[in-house]
Order: C-alpha cells, then sequence, then structure tokens
C-alpha cells in the first residue's frame, strides 16, 4: 500500500501545472540543503575536538548532555517556524476499500523523510564516534546515546506535528506555552532550578545503563500514536469545515479619510494586513527584529564598520522589505478589477509608499532606546530609516512592477514561498548592499559623520523627488500591466 501512496506522490509531483514554473526557488533550497548539511557535518566532526580544547577537565559527552534540551528546544522553534507538514489528498481516497490508518501512517511516515530529521544525524553521528574513539565509553554505551539522542530529535518531529496542526492558526493560543518556557529559563539561568543540568544527568544515566535507551523511543511511539488518532478523527472532507462562531470583523480604519486621494487603498491596505494571516506576519516579523540590534551592537562602539549599516537597514525596515516585495501581489486575487477602474496608477502606488513610509517611521522612533548604545548607534538608525524612505521605498514599488506571482492571503504564512520569483529574490541584494558599500567608500576615505550625512542626503533626495519617481513608477505599471493580470490569474505556485 505505502508503494501505491508512493507512487501516487510521485505522479503528483511531476504532473503538476506548477512544476517547472519555480526551478530557480528549487535550486536555490538544494544549496541551502547542502549548506546546512555541510555545516551541520563540520559541526559534528568538530565537536569532539572542540569541547576538548575548552573543557579540558571535562568528558565532552557529559558537556553535550547538559545542552542538549537547549538544542532540541531550538530545534522544536526551527522546526515550527520553517518545517511544512506532509499532507495527501483524501478526496480521491474515501470512496476506495483502503483503511484510512494506512493513509494516516503513510503520511505520518512521509514526515520521517524529512530532511530536518536527516540534520541532527550529521551531528550525532561523527561525534558518537569520536566518542568511540577518544574516549572509555563502551561501544554499546555510545550506540545507546546515539539512539537516544536520534528518537528525542524524532520526538521533537511528531511533536511539531501536534503544535502546528494545534496553534498556526491561532498564534495567540500559544502564549501559555511561552510564559512556562520562558519560567523554566529563567529559573535555569538564575541556577534555581536547573532543568538543563537534570535532562543531562538524565542522559548521562542512559549511558551508563544502555537499555534504558528505549525509554525515548517509548516516547516517540506514544507521540506517533497520538498523532495517529488526531489524524485519524480528522479523516473527513468538512473536518475542519466547523469553527467556532466569531464576531464579525467591523474595523473599518475610517480615521484614513484624511489622507485624502490615497484614503481607498489605505483603507484597503490596512484591512487587508488586519485581516488575513500572511500580511500580518510581516508586522509581528517587523516588530520582533527591532530587537535585532541587541545582537550585534555594543556600547559605544568605536570603529562603525559597514555591516552595521545592514542592521540599522534591517531594523527601521524590515516591514519595508517583507511587505513591500510582494506588492502588488498582496492585491493579485482582485487586482484585474482595480486595473479595470478609473483609478489613477499614481495613487495607488502613493498609497503604498505612504503606509511602507509610515511603518520606517514607526520602527524608527522604537529603535530610539538604541541610544544607550551610544549616539552614534541612535544616529544610524535615524539616517538608515531616512534612506529607506527616500531610495528603498521607490526601489522596492520598482521591482513590484515585474512581480506577476499570485498570493493566497488565507495560506499559513510558515515556509510559505508562494508569490516568491526571481524578482524577490535579487531586490533584497541592492537594499542592503548599496547603502553598505556607499557607508564604506566614503567611511574609508572620508569620516562616519561625512559617510552617514552621504546617506541622508540620498534619502531627501528621494524624498523631494517622491512626485516625479511616482510618475516614473506609475508609466512602468502601466507598462507591465497586463502581464501582471495573466500571471496573477494563475493559480500555480
Amino acid at each position: 500500500m505505502f508503494k501505491l501512496f508512493f507512487s501516487l506522490e510521485w505522479k503528483a509531483f511531476f504532473r503538476s501545472a506548477s512544476f517547472g514554473k519555480s526551478i530557480g526557488l528549487k535550486i536555490f533550497l538544494l544549496f541551502m540543503a547542502l549548506y546546512f548539511a555541510g555545516s551541520f557535518l563540520v559541526l559534528g566532526i568538530g565537536l569532539y575536538p572542540m569541547l576538548k580544547e575548552f573543557y579540558p577537565d571535562q568528558d565532552p559527552l557529559e558537556v553535550v548532555n547538559r545542552y542538549v534540551l537547549l538544542w532540541l528546544l531550538g530545534e522544536l522553534i526551527f522546526r515550527f517556524l520553517l518545517q511544512t507538514l506532509p499532507v495527501i489528498d483524501i478526496k480521491p481516497l474515501l470512496n476506495q476499500p483502503i483503511p484510512k490508518r494506512k493513509v494516516v501512517n503513510f503520511v505520518l511516515a512521509k514526515s520521517l523523510y524529512s530532511f530536518y530529521n536527516i540534520l541532527p544525524l550529521f551531528v550525532i553521528i561523527p561525534f558518537g564516534i569520536f566518542c568511540m574513539v577518544e574516549s572509555d565509553y563502551a561501544t554499546i554505551e555510545i550506540l545507546a546515546w546515539m539512539l537516544a539522542a536520534y528518537s528525542l530529535s524524532l520526538c521533537v518531529n511528531f511533536t511539531n506535528f501536534i503544535l502546528k496542526k494545534r496553534f498556526t492558526d491561532d498564534l495567540k493560543a500559544l502564549i501559555p506555552f511561552i510564559i512556562v518556557v520562558a519560567v523554566l529559563a529563567a529559573l535555569d539561568y538564575f541556577g534555581i532550578f536547573q532543568i538543563t543540568v537534570l535532562f543531562g544527568e538524565a542522559l548521562n544515566f542512559v549511558v551508563a545503563h544502555p537499555y534504558l535507551a528505549f525509554v525515548p523511543v517509548i516516547l516517540l511511539v506514544l507521540l506517533y500514536k497520538w498523532n495517529q488518532l488526531n489524524l485519524e478523527k480528522k479523516f473527513y472532507l468538512d473536518a475542519n469545515l466547523k469553527q467556532k462562531a466569531k464576531a464579525a470583523d467591523t474595523s473599518d480604519f475610517v480615521w484614513t479619510r484624511k489622507f485624502g486621494s490615497i484614503a481607498p487603498f489605505l483603507q484597503q491596505d490596512l484591512k487587508l494586513i488586519w485581516r488575513n494571516k500572511r500580511p500580518k506576519t510581516t508586522v509581528y516579523l517587523a516588530l520582533f527584529f527591532v530587537f535585532y540590534g541587541l545582537i550585534f551592537y555594543k556600547v559605544e562602539e568605536q570603529e562603525m564598520s559597514a555591516f552595521i549599516v545592514m542592521i540599522g537597514i534591517l531594523i527601521t525596515g524590515m516591514f519595508m522589505m517583507n511587505f513591500g516585495q510582494f506588492i502588488p501581489g498582496w492585491d493579485s486575487s482582485y487586482y484585474s478589477m482595480i486595473m479595470a477602474q478609473n483609478i489613477p496608477l499614481k495613487q495607488y502606488l502613493a498609497s503604498k509608499a505612504g503606509l511602507i513610509t509610515f511603518s520606517v517611521v514607526v520602527l524608527a522612533i522604537l529603535s530610539t532606546p538604541y541610544v544607550y548604545f551610544g549616539w552614534n548607534i541612535l544616529l544610524l538608525n535615524m539616517v538608515c530609516a531616512v534612506y529607506n524612505i527616500g531610495v528603498n521605498v521607490p526601489l522596492l514599488l520598482y521591482a513590484g512592477s515585474f512581480n506577476k506571482k499570485r498570493i493566497d492571503l488565507d495560506k499559513s504564512p510558515f515556509m510559505n514561498y508562494q508569490g516568491t520569483g526571481a524578482a524577490q529574490w535579487l531586490v533584497a541584494l541592492p537594499l542592503m548592499i548599496i547603502p553598505m558599500l556607499i557607508f564604506w567608500v566614503t567611511n574609508k576615505f572620508l569620516n562616519f559623520n561625512a559617510a552617514l550625512g552621504i546617506l541622508a542626503f540620498l534619502g531627501l533626495i528621494g524624498l523631494f523627488l517622491r512626485s516625479k519617481l511616482l510618475d516614473f513608477l506609475a508609466g512602468a505599471y502601466k507598462k507591465r500591466k497586463y502581464a501582471m493580470i495573466q500571471g496573477f490569474k494563475q493559480s500555480g505556485e
């Protein structure tokens, strides 16, 4: 039966209407897979010697065991954000003499062949071999540890299955769990209740008693059965149709009327963001990236590298990039209707530019606490905001004139590449590389203040020429109007 399902999946993949339309994206993902596989392999090979060097008086395996719980938590977050769950079209199978448990087992087994389940092996196997050769552990003890470690990784796979089925459409319900994890992390950090140490000691106990390696295996089987029973209950076409009644969303954003001719478009964009999952995620991501500077900024940074400019561009322009790069794809479902109306394209584009500009201003204000790291950092962020508004906003809108890929607003935002084409990948380069290059050259031959002055000057020039630039952009959109309408009519991703 599994052979039949595999054959059907294979044919569906190669006979899909969208096969070959995103070959560039597939090649990019292949290179990314090879990159991560190589990185994990290097980590697995170098982990034992590195721990021997940094912790000469401690056993490398015991050191690793203390951090396994953190690894599993990071892996769960990584999978929840990026891993897509396997699916199968059950409609043609319902009238066939095929037990639904076999179909469910195929879906769950399909998740085991995910690339995310292969990556941990690139670390576990090389590290385990080093422990066999270099340490005094018996072979059976290391094999038991490897079995336990990989079983725990697969447990994360099925835990992610449960979480995504339950919380993908209602992220707010995750808040209590996030609070619990945060409290446990704080207790562990301050040494009050060190759960990571206890988990590490449990793994040490497994190494000392190899037969206990089957405990994680039993946990894996229980999680598998949990998912199996849960999917069997939903093995109906109308399983997910019944939803809780919700109050109607009557947010009309009437305050936008004060913006004159662009008000209807601005109102439409705000409703689109407020009522749909994928565009709303761009807002959450932008707010999250406000804290990005905490990783790189240092107190009273003296030597400002060009890399810091990229951080400023990202902090103040994350919404601009994530939302702007898909313009006008957000309106793809009704773009032909908009183009059929007597609506000046300049007004349509002005509303998009206004919304993005407003987001840059808000993020710049939210980044003002970075003055703690020095006035230079605050000034850098403000200059990057001006550059984003004056230069990057028109650049993004121009790239949008080449966008003709449809976007389904109701689809999950996680690991969703719908609407992504060559324009989306290419436009990200000049948005960050050009200001970095300008800053680097000016800072090298003049000074820091002159470099910021050039960036601010370019941004102000873009602001003063906004009307002229919108005229040019309207012409570009008008020239490619019919190609975009035709592209948005295609449902292939």
